[in-house]
């Protein structure tokens, strides 16, 4: 006996309704977008202390050596802020999901410093320590759940280091030879995080667009980010955390103005 009309028309339209959220859930999966903007910080900045170095000073003795933990440009750009995507179940896009298939991470011992003095590296990633410097370095990584690493690295030297877990923390990187020496590296499960350059700017690229993340801000001196103007208006952000969908094109935060009481 055959169904009326009417019911299999609803059942095609049930169907086609279906197949119609499906394709639309597919097609926001597929598409990516970045996530830019720019730290300042509010206020006038204090002159980094000068740093004397003691050992090997014929060598590093040559280098304006100066604190680094808070670092800002002539024009109020704020370095070394560090934004991460803390969302657990954030789509990764399939070229980034693999971390051992991302490019090395270089922390250079350079000029009797570590460059980057802050650095963003996920899990399976490699980490290449470097020594461009004529002496003799090592790279002591303080983690936590990972196995710990402490690399000697002749002039000229290098060596891979690699992290299986995330950490909850930011990872302090020290040379025991030369006890100013100082970095940080972030270490997370996934590709989404950035830090801001010398000018104050970041961009973090392919984000699943429509997806409503939880980002966390980090900063050496500051630490957890929680007190700063987005788009002129206070930031509701505990802990440096905080909420942004990323749109089709991208999405450009702006200024992020950074109270310099905060440090």
């Amino acid at each position: 006996m055959s169904r009326p009309s009417h019911v299999r028309t609803r059942g095609r339209c049930l169907v086609f309704l279906c197949l119609a959220a499906w394709c639309g859930q597919a097609a926001t999966a597929a598409e990516w977008a970045s996530l830019k903007g720019r730290f300042v910080f509010d206020g006038t900045a204090p002159t980094p202390a000068a740093i004397t170095a003691d050992k090997d000073v014929e060598v590093c003795g040559k280098h304006k050596l100066v604190n680094e933990e808070l670092v800002v440009s002539e024009n109020g750009g704020l370095a070394n802020v560090v934004i991460f995507v803390r969302s657990k179940k954030v789509t990764v896009h399939p070229d980034l999901a693999d971390g051992s298939k991302a490019d090395a991470l270089v922390l250079d011992n350079k000029n009797c410093r570590f460059e980057p003095h802050v650095g963003f590296v996920q899990t399976g990633q490699t980490l290449t320590i470097k020594n461009s410097d004529p002496v003799g370095h090592n790279s002591n990584i303080a983690t936590m759940k990972n196995s710990p690493s402490n690399s000697l690295i002749p002039s000229d030297g290098s060596a891979d280091v690699t992290f299986s877990r995330d950490e909850a923390i930011p990872a302090a990187v020290t040379c025991n030879i030369h006890p100013w020496m100082k970095a940080y590296l972030v270490i997370r499960p996934n590709p989404y995080g950035a830090v801001s350059g010398a000018d104050g700017s970041f961009v973090i690229e392919n984000l699943p667009v429509g997806e409503e993340l939880e980002f966390q801000l980090w900063h050496e001196k500051g630490g957890y980010l929680d007190e700063f103007t987005l788009g002129g208006k206070k930031a509701d952000a505990k802990r440096g955390r905080i909420d942004f969908t990323v749109e089709a094109g991208g999405t450009d935060l702006g200024d992020i103005v950074v109270a310099g009481k905060a440090f």
